[in-house]
């Protein structure tokens, strides 16, 4: 389910789980809090929040925030990578001032409506906070209004100097640079520094300097002019006239960087559905789940061009973003977010952009939430406050213990660390404030959708710096409107469920039932229960790193009650209340009501379960659990002389027990950290399956905006990936002008392999780099016969095949089949223990890899062969064998002489053809390549045109019954 996790505070009830929406679009983005190049005297968020860390010493001295779990609030934590303690920094006076510093008068009009923004503490969630934190800009850098750089490519006064270029001087694009760097900051991007996506994609021809500078102009300029109309599509010519002439190549790249991966020009306005091709014309793509994320991701490659096959269990789109129509008597119906339901900060989320693209109203969700005791009556204000305040001191009190134990605190849990402070309630006077304090720590459950006894004291917060800014909201209608646009047009096959995913370097096969889908790349997207369960089969098995952060990150549990009622007895002028609990192992059970009477449609009520308490939801009978609800909100309301009636219809929610979920969203437990969501969202299989969801982004996890923001991460890291292979291809795509010389050459260098283990021989460069190329051989050389032994009677017709070649070749007779590799997997593939068998199946188990014959090889094997072949030229010349080796007969020159046979390529399928002695049965495709004899042919062995005839006699027969190929 995807709510909203959060420790917001009371007044705003929703903070975090619920539906966070997203500061920045993609998890690996590096954020920079820091607007501006910052004066001596003051200091970004990100250090602000003790988070700040220099990574690299550019010229303009950007810093960018560590992964490491530190909250705003508190005094720093380990940091991710190097789990220790960085010290406390504090907030100076000058950033704290109201207003800029010095700023220019043509500038002020700009500053003050974006001048500071609220920074919102997680600490709760069912609440909004009290008190938050506002950020200050710093003064522009010098060549934005108000300096002395010259603007548009002018020559700075007193400098003679002929036109300049982009390398020279700042821009000045217009005299909004500030608010444009705001907008941009709500899009992920630092004001000073680069992301470490734009370096990958190479953005700037060097990083630092005033070439950057110029970039991050234009590129905040590109950002805020689509953010004046999202139904708009932004062009490139659009900026013809403001952009400088000699800054041309920075546009065209912050253009098509912002376009390829999804910072503008995305969602579902009609100018931008338009731009979908009506026939693809690139790579397939399967993409498993139909949820935000995967429908994000659809939509971006769709429009690119690429051919999109979404593949769904349930009946609907949406996944944990499910929203249900319940209805009664006399027309009387409503919209209920069963899943996420919460737009956490509009500030830059692509979910309430999508909502202004098609027109759909925002409801700001209320900051009051009133307290109810056990018997009914309201909290006591002053006693509420003084709990709140003491809750708040226990969390800095944890927060410095962690900093304390250094990398310990990782083993702790968040729960022992409250424990160990809580204060003591004893006697019943106290009892309303033990009371209370539980329904904060049932509070900060619901935010993290977990057991604070599971959760991690060192990182449970480390999402914290990149809390969005801005109101949160409910959608009118329900979020299932969003999921709706989203899905329109979308190729979705619905009640396929899949169960095995099979990657390999020729593309990937998944599997839904008794059906298998075939594409270039695939997308998985499924949620961290199904991926912890362990229900979905890689082939090859998933890399032990991507397995080991699966185990260690945590995926909790939220629970809804659902009931729409005859009428409103509650009040419209509130959105959110709470209701206390006397038993602490019950203090999650419905303590927190969401009223969405004025974006349903209808009187609908939902009551939240969180914590242990959701947990046995799970088995409670619905009718128990609405009576539970009821005797609640009759104790509340029916002293005051309001009548609580039945409701009309009722759902309660069973995430836990759902198998395409089996949870709600996720967490950090003890033992994992921010890092782990970093791992989840690793491509495998040399950039053909993927990953994304709420559980692959470490900036906004347990979000929808955060699920959204991965699909169109991974779609612009599929599309980098085919392009690279389709570059790759032209490149290699130099076939050998002589087939019969390279398949010679190859002959010849397995004379003197580097590797020799078993059946299997190795050649590669001699260079000190493990993932430099090599050809791995197999040789089979047992007698016929036996490779026939292993073949079911209904594979007869090949058996026959074969029979007629082992009657044709001697029993000595040898089959090579070969593949690519690199150099450190033929080293792993040589410490293989138990035989050959073995062998085998780290061969397609582990690595993916599949054997093929010689001409299967490809054009760029043939670089590699020609490589190590002039390497070895170079070394002293090679003795000649006096001793004739197996396999080839010596004229008198020396020169080998060798009898080509044709080759076949038999596609194995599974209960179909037989496999190769050894090879697992799973292979879905091996080549077979029928190598050259070992001896002189004796006499009788027929001439060249009766060799043929044998040869065509044969293929002919296995053209009838197999696939014959010669690649």
């Amino acid at each position: 389910m995807f709510f909203l996790r959060g420790r917001a505070h009371r007044k705003n009830p929703h903070r975090r789980r619920l539906l966070r929406s997203p500061l920045s679009r993609h998890s690996s983005l590096p954020l920079s809090f820091l607007l501006l190049p910052k004066p001596h005297n003051s200091l970004s968020l990100s250090e602000i929040a003790g988070r700040g860390q220099r990574r690299r010493k550019w010229s303009l001295q950007a810093t960018r925030p560590t992964r490491s779990p530190n909250s705003l609030r508190s005094s720093s934590t380990p940091s991710s990578p190097s789990r220790t303690p960085a010290p406390p920094l504090s907030l100076p006076a000058a950033s704290r001032s109201p207003s800029p510093q010095n700023p220019s008068p043509a500038s002020a009009s700009a500053y003050n409506p974006l001048l500071s923004f609220t920074v919102p503490k997680k600490r709760r969630r069912g609440r909004s906070q009290r008190n938050v934190a506002s950020l200050q800009l710093p003064p522009l850098p010098s060549g934005t209004p108000g300096s002395s750089a010259s603007a548009s490519g002018k020559p700075a006064p007193g400098n003679p100097s002929s036109a300049p270029d982009a390398s020279d001087e700042i821009i000045v694009i217009n005299r909004e640079s500030t608010g444009e760097a705001l907008i941009a900051l709500t899009a992920g991007f630092p004001a000073d520094s680069l992301t470490d996506e734009e370096i990958d994609f190479g953005v700037v021809p060097m990083v630092g300097g005033i070439e950057q500078v110029n970039y991050i102009l234009i590129r905040n300029h590109i950002i805020a002019k689509w953010r004046e109309n999202v139904s708009n599509w932004v062009t490139k010519e659009m900026f013809a006239d403001v952009i400088p002439k000699q800054c041309a190549s920075l546009l065209d790249s912050a253009y098509d960087y912002l376009v390829s991966h999804g910072y503008i020009n995305f969602g579902v306005a009609p100018v931008i559905k338009e731009k979908i091709p009506a026939e693809p014309s690139r790579h397939s793509v399967i993409i498993v789940g139909a949820g935000l994320a995967g429908l994000a991701a659809a939509r971006h490659l769709m429009r690119v061009g690429f051919k999109v096959t979404v593949l769904e269990g349930r009946k609907r789109a949406g996944g944990r973003v499910y929203t249900k129509k319940m209805e009664g008597g006399n027309k009387l119906s409503a919209a209920a977010d069963l899943g996420g339901s919460v737009l956490t900060g509009t500030l830059g989320n692509p979910l309430g952009i999508v909502a202004r693209q098609l027109g759909h109203p925002l409801h700001k969700v209320r900051d009051k939430c009133p307290l109810y005791r056990v018997d009914g009556k309201p909290v006591d204000p002053d006693i509420d406050m003084k709990v709140e305040t003491a809750f708040n001191r226990l969390l800095d009190k944890a927060s410095r213990l962690r900093q304390s134990m250094g990398e310990v605190s990782m083993d702790v849990s968040l729960g022992s660390a409250l424990e160990t402070f809580r204060p003591v309630y004893g006697d019943a006077e106290n009892a309303e404030e033990m009371n209370l304090f539980n329904w904060h720590l049932a509070n900060l459950e619901y935010a993290n959708a977990g057991l604070l006894s599971k959760l991690s004291l060192a990182f449970w917060d480390q999402d914290d710096p990149y809390d969005m800014g801005g109101d949160h909201c409910f959608l009118h209608g329900g979020n299932g409107r969003l999921v709706q646009a989203l899905a329109e047009n979308v190729p979705i096959l619905y009640e396929r469920t899949v169960h095995t995913i099979r990657y390999g370097n020729d593309g990937v096969q998944v599997m839904a039932g008794s059906q298998v889908f075939e594409g270039d790349m695939a997308l998985c997207t499924v949620p961290l229960g199904v991926l912890k369960s362990g229900s979905i089969k890689f082939i090859p098995e998933l890399p032990q790193r991507k397995l080991d952060g699966i185990k260690r990150l945590g995926f909790g549990l939220l629970n809804k009650v659902a009931m729409l009622f005859p009428h409103v007895f509650w009040g419209t002028d509130l959105d959110t209340f709470g209701h206390l609990k006397d038993d602490p192992s019950r203090r999650g059970e419905f303590f927190l009501f969401y009223s969405y009477a004025t974006v349903a449609g209808g009187p609908l009520l939902i009551a939240l379960v969180a914590g242990e308490a959701a947990h046995k939801f799970e088995s409670m009978s619905p009718t128990d659990a609405v009576t539970r609800v009821l005797q609640i909100l009759k104790g509340i309301y029916e002293p005051q002389g309001i009548k609580v009636p039945d409701p009309v219809q009722t759902v309660c929610t069973r995430w836990g027990g759902d198998p395409l979920s089996l949870g709600s969203y996720s967490n950090v437990a003890v033992g994992a950290s921010g890092d782990d969501y970093d791992i989840l969202a690793e491509s495998v299989g040399d950039g053909r399956l993927f990953f994304a969801g709420e559980a692959t982004t470490r900036r906004y996890p347990a979000t929808m905006h955060g699920a959204f923001l991965t699909g169109l991460r991974e779609a612009a890291n599929m599309v980098h990936h085919a392009n690279a292979r389709a570059s790759k291809k032209k490149i290699d795509q130099t076939p050998s002008k002589n087939a019969h010389s390279c398949a010679s050459i190859l002959a010849d260098l397995f004379r003197e392999p580097d590797l020799e283990f078993g059946s299997f021989a190795v050649i590669y460069e001699k260079n000190s780099d493990p993932s430099s190329g090599a050809i791995l051989r197999v040789t089979f050389s047992e007698p016929r016969k036996k490779a026939h032994d292993g073949l079911k009677s209904d594979q007869h017709s090949n058996k026959v095949l074969f029979q007629q070649l082992q009657s044709h070749f001697n029993q000595q007779q040898q089959l090579h089949i070969y593949t690519m590799l690199s150099k450190q997997q033929a080293l792993e593939l040589r410490e293989v223990r138990g035989g050959d068998e073995m062998r085998f199946y780290h061969l397609s188990e582990k690595l993916g890899i599949k054997l093929v014959g010689r001409k299967g090889l490809g054009p760029a094997a043939d670089s590699v062969i020609a490589s190590i072949k002039a390497e070895r030229g170079k070394r002293k010349p090679a003795s000649v064998s006096l001793a004739t080796k197996s396999g080839t007969l010596m004229n008198k020159r020396g020169a080998p002489k060798q009898k080509v046979i044709r080759k076949a390529k038999i596609v194995g399928k599974s209960g179909g053809q037989g496999a190769l002695p050894g090879l697992n049965a799973e292979s879905s495709k091996v080549t077979h390549d029928i190598g050259s004899t070992n001896q002189a042919a004796p006499q009788a062995t027929p001439g060249p045109s009766e060799t043929g005839q044998v040869h065509d006699n044969i293929t002919k027969q296995l053209e009838e019954s197999v696939h014959l190929t010669d690649s």
